[in-house]
This record gives structure tokens, C-alpha cells and sequence, in this order.
């Protein structure tokens, strides 16, 4: 069931451990379901419980612990035939097993690393494993260490997101041909979900945002259906997912006849998006993409609404969240843009006093010479009449 050849894995898994051995680390702790799935192939949930990962740097077998439910999805998924369980009580310490692991492997009195900075470790089971490790060993933050790998895609990955992003133009398509004076925009968040999932598509790790009339301002969804009136606006903002590779796109719809003003904030939005779409070139700084976005919306008079970062990487991630961050793109980011790295800038406006909204967003691929957009639905306003 994995997604990529054996080969591959075991390059992932290598160059992890070329880049430990320069750290002087004689393990790593994984809890990163992303770094789960990107090295070994893991494709799975437990990581909202205590999970992880022991990746030793000579070479040895990595072992996974992780609870009973998992046992048969880590199996099957991934390349790991180390698989420990630790098991619910009221008494449970999760960490004394992973030190029992340690221990096994004679990692004693090394310096360990720690995946600190994801959503597979919680702050009290951190306290836990700081607790259970205390002058066992020294642990330090490697939180960068397998996402430093994961920036960069392969052909193979490349190929999936490739997919998604054809997934995320069906999906924003069929936002469209439901939006209509009347209908709840909850059934367009439906369409566009069935779009994704018919044309083979994962369920994505958070969203779709289909926010309409006064909450097309908001940079997050909202709960609660709202009915779509005559006059409206919708903001679409989703993540299309392939065997966990997302691709995003940002699009607006105006419904009826949209106002001068609406007009206007398009025209800049558009225009700000195609200046730092054509600034994605290999070798430059990523900050270099939101100094463009801020000067353009500040010249507008936007510079107290805009947003203090205009996007974020892409990748293969889990719930809750489809960016795969860091890096964002803000500026002053000194991360040198190479070929092979995805990245998802948008644009989005919110006018408090008149309660009109626009975004723009693409997701596009770094290649040798510039940048590739991913998707392929333009840049127009769309406007449902």
C-alpha cells in the first residue's frame, strides 16, 4: 500500500540520517504524522494520541510506538515492522515505554532529537517524555530536520500534487454551478467536496472555506449554514488532497451584479497575485513575494487590512491543517526558493466599512526558471447572475 517505491523511501531515510549524524544525534523521536508518512509511508490517525517513532542514526531498524488501533494501519501502510503498543489505563505513561525502547537500543547518555513543533505532540505528553528521559539522555529540538528534507519534492511527488490540483479546479467549479440565489452555502462546501472525492480525491485535512455575505471577510470558516441572496458574495478558499498531497486555490464568486467598488478590489487583487507569481524565481529570497504583496495593498490604502503573511508551503499533511508550515511567506523569510518546492500565495481583501470582500490564490510548483501555476481556472471574477 505505499505510495512510493522502496527506493525512494529508503533515500528519505538516508539523507534523515546523513543530517542527524551532522547534528551529532543518535536518534531522532518522530511525532509528526507528515514525517511518519514521508520517510516510512505510515498513513494514518493516531498521532491525536501519543505516537512516535524512533528513528536511530546507525543504521538500526526504526521502531513505532503507538496504540492498539493502529497496529494493523501501521502495518499495512508503512515499511516499520517494529511495531510496540502501549495500551489505555488509568495509569498509562506512554513515556516509560518509549524510554523501555531507548533503553533496548543502548541510547543512553546521546543526544536524542525531538520532533517538538507539530500536531503529533502535545504539551503534557511532551512533559511526559521530558520527565520519563530526565538524565537519561539530552534531548534537543529537531523539529526541522525531516520537514528540511520535505520542502524540496520529487518527480513522484510532484506528480500527486500535479493531481490535486486538478481536483481543486473541480472543486471550485462546482462551487460555482451551485451557487444560486437561495441555496444554503453549506451545499456549496458539499459540491465541492463531492468533486474531490468522485474524481478519487482524499478527504482534505481542513476546510473547504465557502464563506458568503458578510463572513467572505473571514479568514477562517465559520459554522452554521447561511442562504445565499440575490446580491452576494462568496470567498472559496479549499485544499484539494491526493494520497494526502494538497493543492490549493483561492477564488471569489460575486452573485447578481457586482459593484464598482467589487470591481476595483478585483482588478487590484488580480494584479498583485500576477506580480508575485511571476516573482517565484529559484536562487531569490521567499520574503521577496509578500514585500510585493504589502507595497502593492499599502499604495491601495490597504495596509491596516491586509494580512501579515500572503501564504505557505505545501505538502502532504494531516488534520488540522492543509499548510504545511514553516516556511510562510512574509517578508524578510530569507529561505532561498528552489526548484521543486510548492508554495500557495494568495491574495485577500476585506473592506470593513462596506462589508465587500476579494481573494485571489494559486498554488504553484518552483521550477528551473520561475514558477508553474498548478491550477488552471484564470484569474477572472466569476460572477453567477
Amino acid at each position: 500500500m505505499s505510495v512510493f517505491a522502496p527506493e525512494e523511501y529508503a533515500q528519505r531515510v538516508a539523507a534523515a540520517r546523513s543530517r542527524m549524524r551532522e547534528r551529532e544525534l543518535s536518534a531522532l523521536l518522530i511525532f509528526a504524522q507528515e514525517s511518519h508518512y514521508y520517510l516510512f509511508g505510515y498513513d494514518g490517525g493516531g498521532y491525536v494520541f501519543f505516537q512516535c517513532a524512533v528513528l536511530p542514526a546507525d543504521g538500526a531498524p526504526v521502531t513505532l510506538l503507538c496504540r492498539r488501533p493502529d497496529v494493523a494501519q501501521a502495518r499495512d501502510t508503512s515499511r516499520i515492522d517494529d511495531i510496540r503498543v502501549w495500551l489505555n489505563a488509568e495509569d498509562a505513561n506512554p513515556a516509560e515505554d518509549l524510554r523501555a525502547i531507548l533503553e533496548e537500543k543502548q541510547l543512553g547518555g546521546g543526544r536524542i532529537g525531538i520532533e517538538l513543533d507539530n500536531y503529533g505532540l502535545t504539551g503534557a505528553s511532551y512533559a511526559l517524555v521530558g520527565e520519563a528521559l530526565d538524565g537519561f539522555c539530552d534531548l534537543t529540538d529537531a523539529s526541522d530536520l525531516v520537514r528540511g528534507l520535505r520542502i524540496v519534492k520529487s518527480d513522484s511527488e510532484i506528480d500527486l500534487i500535479r493531481t490535486a490540483a486538478k481536483l481543486a479546479d473541480d472543486a471550485v467549479e462546482a462551487v460555482f454551478n451551485s451557487a444560486t440565489a437561495g441555496v444554503a452555502d453549506s451545499l456549496l462546501a458539499a459540491a465541492s467536496l463531492n468533486a474531490m472525492l468522485s474524481g478519487g480525491g482524499d478527504v482534505p485535512p481542513a476546510g473547504p472555506l465557502v464563506n458568503s455575505g458578510s463572513r467572505a471577510l473571514y479568514g477562517r470558516g465559520i459554522g452554521g449554514a447561511r442562504e445565499l441572496e440575490e446580491d452576494d458574495q462568496v470567498m472559496i478558499e479549499l485544499a484539494a488532497s491526493f494520497r494526502r498531497y494538497t493543492c490549493c486555490i483561492e477564488r471569489f464568486i460575486a452573485i447578481g451584479t457586482p459593484s464598482r467598488r467589487q470591481l476595483d478590489m478585483h482588478g487590484l487583487v488580480r494584479d498583485t497575485l500576477e506580480a508575485m507569481l511571476a516573482a517565484f524565481v529559484p536562487g531569490e529570497p521567499l520574503g521577496s513575494i509578500d514585500e510585493i504583496h504589502r507595497q502593492r495593498l499599502d499604495a491601495a490604502g490597504y495596509g491596516e487590512q491586509r494580512y501579515a503573511a500572503c501564504g505557505y508551503s505545501l505538502g502532504a499533511t494531516y488534520r488540522p491543517s492543509w499548510m504545511d508550515v514553516p516556511p510562510m511567506i512574509y517578508a524578510g523569510n530569507t529561505l532561498e526558493m528552489r526548484p521543486g518546492m510548492v508554495f500557495f500565495p494568495h491574495v485577500m481583501l476585506g473592506d470593513r466599512d462596506t462589508g465587500l470582500a476579494m481573494g485571489l490564490g494559486n498554488t504553484v510548483l518552483i521550477t528551473d526558471n520561475g514558477a508553474e501555476s498548478l491550477t488552471r481556472l484564470p484569474l477572472d471574477l466569476m460572477t453567477k447572475h
